[in-house]
């Protein structure tokens, strides 16, 4: 088989994923180069297969850029799913120096960079999907803009009606959400003003949509755009949906292309609006700037069909990782297609597939607010995944392990950092069988005082979804 170079930018378990699937090729013998932002132990693995390992903890496209140029002999294209090098300009800087094609949008098309650019992006091409919203702006907005906040949230039917957006990319952090963050005027204007104030910078206050959320994502060649299967991502930090919100503590897919609570039509509709924005950003119907996953969207679906909560130019992290395991196809060949533009569509096994993530204990404020939940002795102890591990390798077909914010030190020990640590993507028929292989195989990660939820998925979970969209839908 032909060997073939292929560089990879990793981040976490969302890259892990996307590593494994690509030595899972059987077309092809891959040689891994890799440029992570931790000593990850499985990425040290499958780069020793012919490829390389560096490590660049910020993530510098510039650094990035000089470990492919060293290598720029062997590797034939590349892949990012990290959005802070996505919006960096990557892809511009090294298809630009070093002529290797990479697989994500160019900075042009790094939409999630702007929520006031998406904002009146969608206001053109497809209004009915944008809640209503309010750009402020300091150059606009003069010296006193507190009676206009007011005025407008007043229009939106007061503060718990409101979600309050910072601008720039947060990663999840500084979004305010009525009712949450906020219950008064005062308390939703200090938050407003911890942005606005504080950083001189637009903020964006939107509507709050009452619904059921999905994640939207779709492979893109710059001609062709193939939807992915549903999937739903669990946001908050602790069991029925309490606490913070995080990066995803966990997700899944059901046992179809559409989630339980969704019709067929949802899924038409969201096509469509996907459909309009790809029309109204590729030109003609041609832009390889778009090739990558362009469209992961958060779709809330409501009584008024779904509306867009946000849009990224990368995977999900952890959605993608629901479906990497399920593509029925080789994955390599799959993106030489992409880069090729003949990508016209993509098969995925007739199975459901759930993500559990496992994180340290001051993930998402755990520690602090369950302090008799953690074991002090484990807390900072290296981590144990031998269990895990041979436990994966007996139920390959059900089970797989991805390593995420971990490390292995000089000790030969490996030790998790302070994001999310490792994830177990359970697969079967059933979302209830696929469920239970997650749980098992995240139980067999020892060490760290790593936590988890354990209702990702739960039968409890998706009744309660189903039962709240068709109340939507009858009024």
């Amino acid at each position: 088989m032909e060997k073939i170079g292929i560089l990879v930018v990793s981040y976490g378990s969302r890259d892990s994923a996307i590593i494994d699937a690509l030595a899972r090729s059987e077309e092809y013998v891959p040689e891994l180069y890799i440029a992570d932002k931790q000593n990850n132990p499985f990425n040290l693995e499958k780069a020793s297969c012919g490829g390389a390992h560096a490590v660049i903890p910020e993530l510098s496209i510039e650094k990035i850029c000089d470990f492919a140029e060293r290598h720029r002999n062997r590797i034939r294209f590349g892949i990012v799913g990290s959005e802070g090098p996505i919006i960096q300009g990557i892809r511009d800087l090294i298809e630009k120096r070093i002529k290797i094609p990479i697989i994500c949008p160019t900075k042009r098309y790094a939409i999630e960079g702007s929520k006031v650019r998406q904002r009146n992006m969608l206001q053109l091409c497809s209004p009915k999907s944008n809640p209503l919203f309010k750009v402020f702006d300091p150059v606009d907005l003069g010296p006193d803009p507190k009676t206009q906040f007011k005025d407008w949230l007043l229009e939106l039917g007061g503060p718990e009606n409101a979600v309050i957006k910072p601008d720039r990319p947060g990663f999840g952090k500084g979004v305010g959400v009525g009712g949450e963050h906020f219950n008064s005027v005062e308390e939703a204007y200090n938050h407003f003003w911890s942005i606005y104030g504080g950083n001189s910078e637009r903020v964006v206050i939107e509507q709050k949509i009452e619904g059921e959320e999905s994640s939207y994502q779709a492979f893109c060649d710059g001609k062709h755009l193939i939807t992915l299967p549903e999937t739903r991502d669990y946001k908050r930090a602790f069991q029925d949906d309490y606490g913070p919100n995080t990066g995803g503590m966990g997700s899944y897919k059901g046992e179809n292309e559409l989630l339980p609570f969704m019709k067929p039509s949802d899924r038409e509709e969201e096509i469509k609006i996907v459909n309009n924005i790809f029309r109204h950003l590729a030109e003609g119907g041609n832009n390889p700037e778009l090739r990558g996953i362009p469209f992961y969207v958060a779709f809330m679906h409501s009584a008024n069909g779904p509306k867009i909560l946000e849009i990224n130019s990368r995977p999900g992290d952890p959605e993608i990782i629901n479906i990497l395991p399920i593509i029925n196809q080789d994955f390599v060949e799959l993106c030489l297609n992409m880069i090729d533009q003949e990508l016209y569509s993509v098969k995925f096994k007739p199975v459901s597939s759930v993500v559990t993530y496992k994180v340290p204990p001051a993930y998402g404020g755990y520690a602090q607010q369950f302090p008799s939940e953690v074991s002090r002795e484990e807390v900072g102890a290296p981590l144990n995944l031998q269990d895990g591990y041979e436990f994966a390798h007996r139920n390959s077909d059900n089970l797989r392990l991805y390593p995420g914010s971990m490390e292995l030190r000089s000790d030969g020990k490996i030790y998790s950092l302070s994001s999310r640590t490792i994830c177990s993507v359970g697969i079967a028929g059933t979302t209830d069988e696929a469920r239970k292989f997650s749980l098992l195989g995240i139980e067999k990660i020892h060490g760290g005082g790593l936590w988890y939820r354990s209702d990702i998925a739960s039968r409890k979970h998706i009744n309660r979804s189903i039962e709240h969209m068709n109340r939507l839908r009858s009024k």
